[in-house]
Order: structure tokens, then sequence, then C-alpha cells
């Protein structure tokens, strides 16, 4: 089993990955590649990211749960 702080930076690196592609790619499509998808983009990602980070916390014992049924282990 990977240590505490381990998972709590993965998962932080996770959502941080994860929030900076989906705000980034749904801001593009919804203004276009133009400067105003930057700014949309920024205050997606301000909001997105901390959200992201706080429902990894949340859900992962779940998917850690899930992962085990699956496998068998």
């Amino acid at each position: 089993m990977t240590d505490k702080k381990t998972l709590i930076l993965a998962q932080a690196l996770i959502a941080l990955m994860m929030a900076t592609l989906m705000t980034g790619i749904f801001s593009a499509l919804h203004v276009g590649l133009t400067g105003t998808w930057l700014v949309e983009w920024g205050r997606a990602f301000v909001i997105a990211f901390p959200l992201a980070f706080l429902l990894s916390l949340a859900v992962s014992p779940i998917a850690f749960r899930l992962a085990r049924a699956f496998t068998g282990h």
C-alpha cells in the first residue's frame, strides 16, 4: 500500500492535470481559441481545481474498494 502523503500528492496532481485539461477543452469549445478563451479558462480553473481535489479525496475510497472488488484483491 502506498503511504498517505504520496496518495494525497498523487490526488492533487491528478486533480490539477484533469482540471487543467477539462477546463481548457470545454472553455475552448465554448468561446473558441481567442483571447477570451484564456480569461475563461483561468476563471474556470480557479473553481475546478480545488473542487476536483476535494471530490477526489471523497471518492477515492469508493474507487479503491471497487478496484479491489473487480480485481479480486
